[in-house]
């Protein structure tokens, strides 16, 4: 262990104060080279995070499309509940996040990041047309396995860019930035979906735009965007040797030797942290509730209030001012108490999601609470979707770049991917579970509302609270990892090694299940 302790050292030098600078790795990647803190143009900064922001927005906008619009695309398309949450599910689900992985490393391996977003963002753009122009079930499933096939490493490669664009105090606002085109996406479709309404217009005519945009917006990215060079991680310099994944002095023979051992090494990396699977379990099942709430709340509450015509407008609206405050105050804040503490984005989304989850109860049961009246219970509707956002959407920004500064700098975007992967193959369970729960009744039914009233109710709370809890035990772990106090000794079967191989193969088990009974009930 001694031995493997000073063979990594010697990747990086030490300042007066203990901390890495710039070095580069004498083995694998030796085109990577870490520095202690960009130097970007601010003006290059701005430019770089308006079309990453633009480029993120648009890869999310096919899931709204499908939200705002889901009673037409059920009706134009002749599908049933179940055959929805498939294409909300597991049907983008399981290739976002098994691609995820080797698109990623690619662009690390590589240090070609803008080059492979490039690249995935024609592709999703293509396939957004491709769902636009499809007219049965088969097709637009096969246009959005291969739109998540585009979109799999889009996230991860944004936040890693962003990581290494500006200082560490300030990569949780710029992230929070890039996430605020979820918000964004909201509000545009919920207006979009107001103006089709009125005009008739057909709901693929928006994804055809949306593909056509895409492939600029991705040509942008190239022209514009550089490859900014990676900045040292947050973990203290007693861990040196787990910072990156090119520690042994030996030369390896071939570039496919070096690819393996860099990509076992990032797996020791993560199994070695004390908090990263904690972590991503509760962000897997905070997302779980908000995926179900956004592919399911703006339907649910059209049907809810039949007789409020600018219903679905407001909502965007209100999704898209709150929910950009509240995840730009989230980033805001952690890069103000920076240098208090770095465990602040824990806190943010373990108590906004819990303090939300009452607010979403009564968003659902608005109606009920308003004694039967629509007039009032569309106000009392507004109020708490408000606060209910306010209080939820603090965290994407800050929690993602949290998690970009703790991972080694050269491999940060494949770990990104893991950190992704997980979490997708958990959260599209909602709306396959969803999807299944009512499988048995037609949208035009009035029990239809009442069991996604209770699907909601039972869902969306049990996400934000597992979450809160796991984010709060994190606490301490969290703050192990950044004091570098890494898991020693050797990793058995028996032990941490043993543990994440049945939690991967229980994983599998259950997208296996729930696709395979959504394929069966789709037949």
């Amino acid at each position: 262990m001694e031995g493997s302790r000073d063979k990594g050292n010697h990747l990086f030098s030490h300042d007066d104060d203990g901390q890495p600078t710039s070095q580069t790795s004498e083995n694998t990647n030796e085109h990577v080279s870490l520095i202690s803190r960009p130097k970007v143009p601010i003006w290059r900064i701005s430019l770089s995070l308006v079309l990453l922001f633009l480029n993120y927005f648009l890869a999310q906008y096919d899931k709204f499309i499908l939200s705002y619009f889901q009673d037409d695309v059920i009706s134009s398309l002749h599908l049933s509940s179940t055959s929805y949450g498939l294409l909300s599910g597991y049907a983008t689900g399981i290739v976002y996040a098994l691609l995820a992985l080797p698109t990623a490393f690619v662009a690390d391996y590589t240090s070609a990041r803008v080059w492979v977003l490039t690249v995935a963002a024609i592709w999703w753009s293509l396939c957004a047309i491709f769902q636009g122009l499809s007219h049965n079930f088969w097709q637009i499933l096969l246009a959005r396995i291969g739109m998540g096939v585009g979109q799999a490493p889009v996230e991860a490669l944004s936040v890693s860019l962003i990581s290494d664009l500006m200082g560490k105090e300030y990569v949780f606002f710029g992230a929070s930035i890039l996430y605020v085109g979820v918000y964004i996406g909201e509000a545009v479709s919920g207006q979009i979906a107001v103006a089709f309404a009125r005009t008739g217009t057909p709901w693929n005519t928006a994804l055809i735009a949306i593909g056509i945009v895409g492939v600029v917006v991705a040509l942008l990215v190239r022209v514009f965007v550089r490859e900014p060079k990676r900045q040292i991680s947050l973990v203290m310099a007693n861990n040196l040797n787990l910072h990156g994944p090119a520690a042994a002095s030996v030369p390896l023979p071939s570039r496919l030797v070096t690819a393996r051992k860099d990509i076992l090494s990032t797996f020791r990396y993560l199994a070695r942290m004390r908090s990263f699977w904690l972590l991503v379990l509760s962000a897997a099942f905070r997302q779980l509730g908000g995926n179900v709430f956004g592919y399911y709340m703006p339907s649910y509450l059209s049907n809810l209030y039949p007789s409020e015509p600018s219903l679905l407008s407001r909502y965007g609206i209100i999704v898209g001012v709150v929910g950009s405050v509240a995840v730009l105050a989230g980033g805001l804040l952690t890069s103000l108490f920076w240098n208090r503490t770095k465990v602040l984005p824990l806190y943010l989304t373990a108590i906004g999601g819990m303090i939300s989850s009452i607010f979403v109860l009564l968003m659902l049961f608005s109606r009920n609470v308003s004694g039967d009246n629509p007039g009032h219970g569309v106000k009392v509707l507004y109020g708490t979707m408000s606060i209910a956002y306010l209080t939820a959407e603090l965290w994407l920004g800050a929690i993602n770049s949290l998690i970009a500064l703790l991972l080694p700098p050269r491999t940060k975007t494949f770990g990104l991917a893991v950190w992704s992967l997980v979490q997708v193959l958990i959260y599209s369970s909602g709306p396959e579970i969803v999807g299944l729960a009512l499988r048995t009744t037609e949208p035009t039914n009035s029990a239809y509302i009442e069991k996604t009233r209770i699907a909601l109710a039972v869902m969306i709370p049990i996400g934000y609270w597992v979450a809160g809890v796991g984010f709060l035990l994190a606490l301490p772990l969290v703050k192990l990892d950044l004091a570098g106090r890494f898991v020693e000794g050797r990793l058995s079967w028996s032990g941490r090694k043993g543990f994440f191989l049945g939690g991967g193969c229980v994983l599998g088990a259950l997208v296996v299940s729930l696709f395979t009974v959504s394929i069966y009930y789709k037949a």
